[in-house]
């Protein structure tokens, strides 16, 4: 999970808008899930990803998907159009999401938020009901674990409230 962390402080020090989601975020909020990489939904304007770009310099962004694996090299230019990112880093994995199933876009993922603080600092997770949204609507196997355990964290807050 170092890695996660790291990756995690770098958005966090180069300002990027984004909202941590998937399996850290189901840590986040007390799962005991395994998780390998660190998915993001994040704001897709050019100005953004940007800074995204500057996070990840020196850490060899390469872009996972493509057969060729080109490194991340992006431009004000070459920046629209973009609306996911999957990475390869010297740090780990990287998924930026434009969008999460469940839940909607950026903008609708950032109002379903929540602040929480973690070693690279605060930073905004999906919420406990928008993650077990998400995670319904992604129909995963591997998601169904997940879900499982964060309704019985939300059952178990929900029974300690006064």
């Amino acid at each position: 999970m170092a890695h996660v962390d790291k990756l995690i402080g770098r958005l966090v020090q180069h300002q990027v808008d984004f909202v941590i989601v998937g399996g850290f975020a189901a840590i986040a909020h007390g799962c005991s899930i395994r998780t390998q990489d660190l998915d993001v939904c994040c704001d897709f304007s050019g100005r953004n990803l940007l800074r995204l770009q500057a996070a990840l310099d020196g850490i060899h962004p390469v872009h996972r998907m493509h057969p060729r694996r080109p490194p991340l090299a992006l431009t004000p230019e070459t920046c629209e159009g973009w609306k996911n990112l999957n990475l390869d880093t010297d740090e780990g994995q990287l998924d930026c999401l434009g969008s999460i199933a469940g839940v909607g876009g950026f903008q609708d993922v950032a109002r379903e938020s929540i602040e929480v603080q973690l070693p690279a600092g605060p930073c905004r997770v999906l919420s406990l009901d928008a993650l077990i949204r998400a995670k319904e609507a992604a129909g995963r196997r591997r998601d169904q674990e997940a879900v499982l355990q964060l309704i019985a964290i939300r059952d178990r807050l929900r029974r300690e409230q006064p």
